[in-house]
């Protein structure tokens, strides 16, 4: 499937909505617990979707359209959500989440962007140049994967549960 501006905010406007009827009000062992070692909670993914938001996503897009020389993005903190998280309740996230992600897509819907302004490009710090287009079609897979990443964390809570049927739910051996 090629980009387009308007497959992409179907997947980004719809996420929270999902995240939220996922997720809110659903007992703490479903969102608390990680896969193990340092991994993420659910807790911890949404407080890293929501650093994106701030940071990552219309900031990078910003730096892309600007008329500026330098167009080098600012490092991704990919742990910061454990500090800006930290005495929110999983609520609290998932209705920042969604304030952030509209703000955004206003944002983002505010530029309208042209098939040129897609072509034009930034510096990413480990990637060198990427182009716009590259930079939206990879929020929206980040989307995807981080939910693709909730089910399957949610899914491991029941790993012992299942007993011989684990053979048949990839899910869990992944």
């Amino acid at each position: 499937m090629s980009f387009t501006i308007e497959k992409t905010l179907e997947i980004l406007e719809r996420t929270p909505d999902v995240l939220n009827t996922m997720l809110k009000n659903i007992s703490a062992d479903w969102t608390s617990n990680n896969e193990g070692g340092e991994t993420w909670s659910v807790y911890d993914i949404i407080g890293h979707l929501i650093h994106g938001e701030k940071t990552d996503w219309i900031p990078r897009t910003e730096i892309i359209l600007s008329e500026k020389a330098d167009k080098r993005f600012e490092p991704f903190d990919r742990f910061a959500q454990f500090n800006e998280s930290e005495g929110k309740s999983l609520i609290q996230l998932l209705a920042e989440f969604k304030m952030l992600r509209k703000k955004n897509l206003e944002i983002l819907r505010s530029k309208n962007i042209t098939e040129k302004d897609l072509e034009e490009r930034g510096i990413h710090p480990a990637f060198g140049e990427v182009k716009l287009s590259q930079l939206l079609s990879t929020w929206v897979v980040h989307d995807l994967n981080h939910m693709a990443q909730i089910s399957r964390v949610m899914a491991k809570q029941y790993k012992a549960e299942v007993g011989p049927w684990i053979e048949y739910l990839r899910i869990l051996n992944l």
